[in-house]
């Protein structure tokens, strides 16, 4: 009997989220209403965030973040290579120059004494990436951060749930940004957030999201009234009280989930503990939400191809980006330049893990994998 296809992520939906889908289903909002407010402040409620602007995807979220910090042509933005390519990819949208300094080897987390070696006249902000779910060293950051005079961003689209000394993500930098993917810890289908203790940045990313218009649909049915005016050039990246409604009632569930998958990652930690498999290194400062488990795996591509052979689908997160063609011809950046990241790159592969795993899911991994 062929075993069931075990992927490396995916979304949990229960009946109370369908439930919640449904009812604004049947409600006078479907986009731009009272969920989308709702969601924003549950998110600010959990993580203790002052403003929360919910967008149509973490792309849109790190997008409009830049166009809140006021990046243009010309603009150093230091960020990660071992990242999804939109964390690079939203400094040129607004005409900046991602610069790529390299990782920590042993977490994959940017490294400070890089990030500093890498600043110029020309950098304006840092985005630190909470890769695979665990918080940067943000103390370190905020000290290059204040000592330059740049902005600091948190890429946590790994990271919701996740804590560093105490704080969660969400309130660990200027603004941060969480993504609701499927493959996310919690889902809106595609959705993503930035938050801030910043009013006026706060006030940019709102407008930024509705086309450069000052006033939102329900402002304007609250007040009675129609006038509008585009202030700025942005973009449509609502979200819809639909999808709102689904991260409201999922959200209810994360503390579980995160504490799920930390059970699942000890699990693998010690199921392959006495093999030549080597798992990213856990920092003892914080709670890692473990979106993500990475490991370091002798003869990579083989071991990927042989496991999905026997029904198990592994992934690789990620291409560093400065080596993805695009980048090469544009930016012209040469192999070489984050050695760590690179020789990282052919070693790492994300195990599957996700709240609906059980532990002989674990075992049936490590057990192929030996």
């Amino acid at each position: 009997m062929t075993k069931a296809l075990l992927s490396y992520g995916r979304q949990a939906i229960d009946d109370d989220d369908i439930a919640a889908v449904v009812e604004t289903l049947r409600s006078d909002w479907l986009t731009t209403g009272p969920a989308v407010e709702r969601f924003e402040a549950d998110v600010c409620a959990f993580t203790g965030a002052k403003h929360g602007v919910a967008v149509s995807n973490g792309t849109a979220a790190l997008h409009a973040t830049m166009h809140a910090l006021d990046v243009g042509p010309g603009d150093e933005i230091i960020v990660s290579p071992m990242t999804f390519v939109a964390t690079a990819n939203c400094v040129l949208y607004q005409g900046g120059i991602p610069i790529f300094a390299d990782v920590d080897p042993d977490t994959l987390l940017i490294d400070p004494k890089m990030v500093e070696a890498a600043v110029t006249p020309r950098t304006k902000a840092i985005i630190g990436v909470d890769y695979a779910g665990q918080p940067c060293d943000w103390d370190a950051l905020h000290t290059i951060a204040r000592k330059h005079k740049l902005a600091l961003v948190a890429d946590a689209c790994h990271a919701i749930g996740a804590e560093y000394k105490g704080r969660k993500t969400g309130t660990l930098a200027d603004i941060s940004v969480f993504s609701f993917h499927p493959v996310k810890h919690i889902t809106t289908g595609e959705g993503g957030m930035c938050l801030t203790d910043d009013e006026k940045l706060a006030d940019r990313m709102r407008i930024f999201r509705n086309h450069g218009i000052t006033t939102t649909a329900i402002q304007r049915e609250k007040t009675g009234g129609w006038y509008y005016e585009m202030a700025v050039l942005g973009y449509n990246y609502r979200i819809t009280d639909i999808q709102c409604a689904l991260g409201s009632s999922q959200l209810k569930k994360l503390r579980g989930w995160i504490s799920k998958r930390n059970d699942l990652a000890r699990a693998y930690d010690t199921a392959l503990a006495e093999t030549a498999v080597r798992p990213l290194k856990k920092r003892n400062d914080g709670i890692h939400a473990y979106h993500i488990y990475v490991a370091r795996v002798p003869e990579r591509d083989i071991v990927f191809k042989r496991l999905r052979d026997a029904g198990i689908v592994a992934n690789v997160h990620y291409v560093p980006v400065h080596l993805h063609p695009y980048y090469r011809e544009k930016l012209g950046p040469k192999e070489g330049l984050c050695p760590v990241a690179e020789t990282a790159y052919k070693e790492i592969l994300t195990l599957p893990l996700w709240p609906g795993m059980e532990a002989a899911d674990v075992k049936r991994v490590a057990f192929t994998l030996r």
